[in-house]
């Protein structure tokens, strides 16, 4: 794509058939927002419905809104709407705790499962709480097993007899690329091997089949494309085939076959109940809820087509508004393993993403040296990319980075 211009854009966006969901987030004026891979916007309809949950609920209904507002059966009923979204049919997924916990919680079920194999087979850049919770389990199982970590081009070969689970970030968080499920799930099988994926990246911003893949383990966050707000709570997958043999090594009180019996010896729950842990936190649940059932309204495969798009022409038009500069693509060029997001390579990263936001445009950045933006189709406009790229080339043109504040490295980055 050569000869990029505004108008090109702006015709797409008079015939996006996504285009009417803008209207249903609440999104500051004149902010071009490319973080929704970090912290998605907040839906409008969320407000209504957490001033319910307090005012009624909460605030009218008190303990009896366990039962007659159905808060008992949020992780579940909450659970199979994700489900719609990442191929995996009911009785399979459950909202609770946070994605660490649920990596903790299936890793430790994988290595149960395949005793006499004692390696998780991970990537050197897969996401860190991921890498952290499998270096945390190995210590406290007596380091009996070992974590071995690969480059991503090299894990079909490192695929052997001794690898208990394979676990991956199915859209890498730093380049976007995009593992082949189907296929990696089917070589870790065929050596005996299973597969913990992680969905953070993936869910809400792309067509995933964990049942048709054969995946037997998944988690994913809440708060990125599913828009479920700041620390939303995280979603588990057990196949179906492994829910009555999964060992759960946080046995709540809430993963008991029968909770209100209050019995003192453990007995689990049957089903994707077993993988509760402690009681539902409703607030956050509520919130998620309305963004889960956005996404389900307007089809991830028509969001996914947007996506693919929308990266395809922001990287045509850097690649043309940037060429004099250092920007190297991080990013797959081929949209076949492409994620929802495009990062590029410069030395002075992090002072561009910092001069970005400060010109409304808002991506962020991820060490030692990438600027990372994602594109969430609901409410990213065509000419949103091609003015975040008009801007970025102004910021490298002028060096309008190169201030002492820019350079200054904030908490969050």
């Amino acid at each position: 794509m050569k000869n990029l211009t505004r108008e090109h854009f702006l015709a797409l966006d008079q015939t996006d058939p996504l285009v009417a969901y803008r209207e249903q987030f609440q999104l500051p004026a004149g902010m071009i927002y490319l973080d929704g891979n970090s912290l998605g916007p907040l839906p409008k309809a969320t407000i209504g419905r957490l001033a319910n949950v307090a005012q009624q609920e909460w605030g009218e209904w008190l303990i009896t809104s366990w039962n007659k507002a159905g808060w008992m059966d949020m992780p579940t009923r909450l659970g199979d709407k994700i489900g719609q979204l990442i191929g995996a049919a009911a009785g399979q997924v459950i909202v609770a705790d946070s994605t660490s916990i649920n990596v903790y919680k299936t890793l430790a079920a994988a290595l149960a499962m395949n005793p006499d194999k004692h390696v998780i087979l991970s990537t050197h850049d897969n996401f860190p709480t991921d890498l952290y919770m499998a270096q945390g389990l190995i210590d406290q199982l007596g380091g009996k097993h070992s974590l071995k970590l690969v480059d991503g081009e090299a894990i079909a070969e490192h695929l052997n007899d001794d690898v208990a689970v394979l676990t991956l970030t199915h859209v890498n968080y730093k380049t976007g690329r995009k593992y082949d499920m189907a296929g990696l799930t089917a070589k870790a099988h065929d050596c005996g091997a299973l597969t913990m994926w992680d969905l953070a990246h993936s869910a809400g911003a792309l067509t995933v089949q964990l049942d048709a893949c054969m995946v037997d383990f998944a988690v994913g966050c809440g708060y990125k494309y599913l828009n479920g707000g700041p620390g939303a709570p995280a979603f588990l997958y057990v196949a179906n085939r492994h829910q009555a043999n999964f060992s759960q090594p946080l046995s709540g009180w809430l993963g008991h076959a029968n909770p209100f019996a209050f019995d003192w010896k453990y007995e689990p729950a049957e089903g994707i109940a077993r993988y509760m842990c402690g009681t539902p936190p409703v607030l956050s649940m509520s919130a998620l809820e309305c963004g889960v059932d956005m996404m389900i309204a307007a089809d991830i495969d028509a969001i996914r087509e947007k996506s693919l798009h929308l990266t395809d022409l922001f990287i045509a038009a850097v690649e043309q508004l940037c060429e004099d500069h250092p920007l190297r693509l991080a990013t797959p060029r081929d949209r076949n393993i492409r994620g929802s997001q495009v990062s590029f390579h410069h030395p002075e990263g992090y002072a561009i993403m910092q001069a970005l936001i400060a010109n409304q445009v808002v991506g962020d950045f991820r060490a030692p040296d990438i600027i990372r933006f994602g594109f969430t189709p609901l409410y990213t406009r065509y000419t949103d990319i091609w003015d975040a790229a008009v801007i970025l080339k102004h910021i490298l043109d002028t060096k309008a980075w190169d201030r002492p504040e820019w350079k200054q490295r904030k908490k969050v980055t």
